[in-house]
This record gives C-alpha cells, structure tokens and sequence, in this order.
C-alpha cells in the first residue's frame, strides 16, 4: 500500500529505539532486545515497541489544498527521565509525543468503582487507602505539544537544538525557531522570500543545528549552496557568517546542471566539524573552515551520469536521497536506485554497494558487493547493467546507530536493520 510507505528513519540519542514515520502519517517504534545469554544471536533484534497514528490529512480550506498525513521528519529528545519524546512533522504540523511504559494500575478508589464510573456518595461508608497493582507492560503515547500555523509552505527539516530547550523547523523559504513549551509562538530566523515571488531562484532543501554550539546552524539550498548561520550575530539570519559552494566547471554545464546540485541532504558530524551533504549524484564532506570547495567528494552512481535525460522523464531526477555518518564520522552511507545503498570510508577511501532484500538481511547472512557497469562497459560475472536498474525501488531514507555499527534502511515499505556485517565489507 501506498500509506505503508517509510517516509523517515531516526535512531535515538542511545540507539535503543528506532522510529519510522509513514506516508499514512504512522510512526513505528522499535525497541533493541536486551542480550539474551542463552542465545547470542538474538543480541540486539530491533521488535516493535509501539505503533501510533501522529498525523491525519487535514484540508486548508482557505487555500483550498489537502494536506497530506505523510510524516515528513522525525527527531528524538535527549531523554531526561523515564519517560521518552520525540518530534514528527508532516507538511504544516509538528508534534511532541511522550513514550511512555506503565506496569502498576491503582486499585481501591474511594469514590469511583472498578470500571471507572462514580460512585454514589451515600454508598461510601469506609474509607479505603488505594493501592497500585502489577499489570502487564503498557506502552502509552501521547501527544503533549502540537506546534501548528507557522508555516506557509512545506516543511521540510525539524532540528533540536544542543540546548534541549529549542527546536527550528525549516520549510523551502523560511525557518522558525520554537520554544519545546511554548506552541503559539515562534521566531523567524531566516526568510529568504523575495518581495516579488517572480525574483525566487532558489529554495531551503534541509536544515540542521550544530551538535555542540546552540547558536550555529546550516542550511542547505536547491542552488547546491550551504549557508553556515549564528543566531548571536542577529535575531533575523538572513545574512549567512559562512557560505560554502563549489565553483562550476563551466565545461561540464549542461540542462541538468541547476537540478543535480541541489542539496537534499545536510549533517553536521558527530565532532560538529565537518558536514555531510548529498546532491543527486555525489556525496561531499565540506570542513567547516574551508568554504571555497569540499574537502571529500564521492559519487554515489556516477553510471547514471548518461541517463539524466530518462531520470528527467520519470521525474527520479528529482528524488532526495538523505545521507547519515557513523558513530566515529569515519564512514557515511548513502542511498541509490535498485534498493542499493553506498558506504564510503574516508580514511581508506575504499567504497562498498550493498543491497538491502529479504535474503541480506536474515540474521547470519552475509552482506555480499554488488556492482553496477555502465552502459557499453565490459561486465563481471555478478555485475549488474546500467540498463536493467529498477528505479522504482529507490533508497532515500537511511539511519546509522549513534555508536555501533547498526543501520536501518528504508527500502519503500520494508526496513531492514544490518547489525555488524560492515566491517568485512569496509576493511
């Protein structure tokens, strides 16, 4: 089904639980199994720990547009108590949901009975001192914030600041600055709209906070531009402190150029120093004291460099594949056509294509490289053409566990969850 779709993957700040959001606006929790000392291999399967509908399609009827339910992003809080929270966001809302597990239920009200109805005062003659009592484990979900009203166009980006307080949400022209209290207001902090709508040449694509310092953030652009922001400069950061953006190669210009380097991802590194973005066809490290180029550049499927003219037919050209680093910034991984995906080590520089399926992904199967050969060019025994790629099965939304070698991968309406079949494949 359509709705089943993965619309967004997002590890937690311990890598315990995993959310998916849906384009039927459901989000699905997994929770990591404790290790079982009988069976080592049962070590860290990932079951469902709770499935709850965040979004419905609503209707704008002063604009007269449906807005759809598809969850657009996901982003976990930092947990401070028992309790977990996390942040969903479709086209125009965004929601704060508190995860939370009850095992104990109180027994013995005074003025209400078993089933919750209220008693008849006349009927109470003693008092009794209620008591709580063991129960099966319950999940419970609930939505405590709903941040609404504040975007007139499509969110694309929801990002929690380092100071736990804050969170911004970016849609393609402006991005606002939340309060996690306060739902009825919010600060505008970038607005690139022109005066004249005809003068728009570009958009935001993503945007994302500094892991260390709350008063830096980034944001990426459909120009193929990075805008490095610091909100103690000025309240409105339309004025960028760093911007950073490859020269084109006037030679290699072509129709497609403008839309093959837009940015549909952008990640800070763990260390807060480097940033990771995707365009179409390549994925670039930038460092963030470098602005004239990138410091590493990969390309992804540089096979389909020949093929722009279909991928633009079929509208794949314009797919936003996201991008995700390791836990030790030393390798990133990006998604590709044909339900393939794409590791990059950035000390040995060897490059790795998996495929996610079915058969890959049972628990002691091997992760095995595929290949793919240009058109015309000369084929090994497992490579796979150019030509018979299905473009239709397309990995766009890919997460890496904070400090192990885990990553879930959506692949349309199935994820799959690779836990330590990487480092044969790396090294």
């Amino acid at each position: 089904k359509l709705s089943d779709i993965i619309s967004t993957v997002e590890f937690n700040h311990t890598g315990e639980l995993l959310a998916t959001g849906d384009k039927g606006g459901r989000v699905v929790i997994f929770q990591r199994e404790p290790e079982s000392k009988t069976e080592p291999f049962s070590q860290g399967e990932y079951n469902v720990y709770s499935t709850f509908q965040s979004h419905e399609p609503e209707f704008d009827y002063l604009k007269s547009l449906e807005i759809e339910e598809k969850i657009n992003k996901i982003r976990w809080l930092p947990q401070q108590n028992a309790a977990h929270f996390l942040l969903s966001t479709n086209d125009k809302t965004i929601k704060l949901w508190k995860v939370s597990e009850r095992d104990k239920r109180p027994e013995g009200y005074n003025l209400k009975d078993e089933e919750g109805r209220i008693k008849d005062i006349s009927t109470v003659t003693s008092l009794q001192v209620p008591v709580l009592k063991p129960m099966d484990l319950m999940v419970e979900v609930t939505p405590r914030r709903v941040f609404a009203n504040a975007h007139t166009y499509h969110i694309n980006s929801i990002s929690v600041n380092s100071d736990y307080e804050t969170y911004m949400s970016a849609d393609d022209l402006r991005i606002n600055l939340w309060n996690l209290d306060i739902t009825d207001r919010s600060f505008n902090i970038v607005d690139i709209k022109p005066a004249n709508m005809e003068d728009l040449t570009e958009v935001i694509t993503a945007a994302e906070f500094h892991p260390h310092h709350c008063n830096l953030f980034v944001y990426s652009s459909s120009k193929g531009t990075l805008r490095l922001c610091d909100m103690r400069e000025a309240a409105l950061c339309d004025k960028h402190s760093k911007l950073f953006e490859e020269p084109e190669d006037p030679s290699a210009r072509s129709f497609f150029s403008e839309i093959i380097s837009s940015v549909s991802d952008v990640k800070f590194s763990h260390s807060g120093r480097y940033l990771l973005t995707r365009d179409y066809l390549t994925a670039k490290v930038w460092d963030l004291n470098m602005e004239s180029k990138p410091l590493e550049t990969y390309q992804v499927h540089d096979y389909l460099r020949s093929k722009l003219c279909s991928l633009y037919e079929n509208d794949c050209i314009f797919d936003k594949f996201e991008c995700a680093w390791n836990g030790a910034d030393s390798v990133i991984m990006t998604g590709a056509y044909n339900n393939f995906f794409r590791m990059f080590d950035r000390n040995t520089k060897r490059d790795v294509t998996l495929e996610a399926s079915r058969e890959s992904s049972k628990p002691r199967a091997v992760l095995k490289p595929r290949r793919v050969c240009a058109a015309g060019g000369k084929r090994r025994k497992d490579d796979i053409s150019v030509d018979s790629l299905d473009f239709t099965k397309k990995i766009l939304h890919t997460a890496w566990h904070p400090t192990e070698n885990i990553i879930a991968i959506a692949a349309t309406n199935n994820l799959y969850i690779f836990q330590d079949k990487l480092n044969s494949e790396m090294h």
